[in-house]
């Protein structure tokens, strides 16, 4: 029997939706037992045993963002959120269904990506700055803001591996946002740093959100739904419960857990 697989496809419009998705379906295979040699993995064959289970982590979703919307995607833990925003990276595939996105799209999903802790910060900002499509002319030019916004440029020349996680995501995220992008994905990236850094990184999402930037939040956070976003989508088990206005949606969120 045929497999279906679902599709992801970039495209330049003038079009005023920026991400649509249509009936969008992930599984995951997950190991039950372990078969040792082929002997042992043919015999669980003829005995019908697959070696694994299924996991259906979204079932069918529909929805779409227009251009210059602030989107919360919202859920429990295991819900499907972070699954659903790395389909629309691109990370995963769709196993069926439609994903288009139309514009250039930014993912802050796993900063710090491409970082090497052997090399120094001054060479990580060139790294990661190389890998976000900046020139060494392009980061030459915003090399003093990227380390003024870390507050990091005392350590620019210590290499990573003596830096604390904190300071990383820090640096990664005072990097990234360098990058231009028409829709940007952000998975939980409000949460770095320590409460001033966060500030810091709040007022620049405000900024995003007077600027009319297309932006989609993943966020267990309800007072960034509420202060940023326009409108939520609540996930529950692979599937899309409720979509509207975000104070509506944060408020049903938090009676999930009442």
């Amino acid at each position: 029997m045929k497999r279906q697989t679902g599709t992801r496809t970039e495209i330049q419009t003038s079009n005023d939706i920026a991400i649509e998705v249509k009936n969008l379906h992930k599984s995951f295979r997950l190991p039950t037992e372990q078969a040792f040699g082929l002997k042992q993995a043919l015999f669980n064959r003829l005995r019908g045993i697959k070696g694994y289970t299924e996991q259906k982590v979204l079932k069918g979703l529909n929805f779409n963002i227009k251009k210059g919307e602030f989107v919360g995607i919202v859920g429990r833990n295991g819900s499907g959120k972070s699954t659903l925003l790395k389909i629309i990276a691109g990370v995963y595939y769709p196993e069926k269904g439609e994903i288009t996105i139309d514009g250039n799209l930014i993912p802050f999903i796993e900063l710090g990506v491409g970082f090497s802790p052997e090399l120094t910060g001054r060479e990580n900002v060139y790294l990661n700055g190389a890998l976000l499509g900046f020139s060494n002319e392009e980061i030459d030019e915003m090399y003093d803001d990227i380390w003024d916004f870390a507050e990091l440029k005392q350590f620019q020349d210590q290499k990573l591996k003596n830096y604390s996680s904190g300071m990383q995501v820090r640096l990664a995220f005072s990097i990234a946002i360098r990058a231009k992008g028409d829709i940007l994905l952000l998975d939980e990236v409000l949460a770095v740093g320590d409460a001033a850094f966060q500030q810091k990184c709040s007022d620049y999402f405000t900024n995003l959100k007077n600027n009319n930037q297309t932006v989609v939040l993943v966020t267990h956070s309800m007072d960034n739904v509420r202060n940023f976003c326009d409108r939520a989508i609540l996930i529950e088990d692979g599937k899309i419960t409720a979509n509207g206005p975000a104070n509506e949606i944060a408020d049903q969120y938090l009676k999930l857990f009442s």
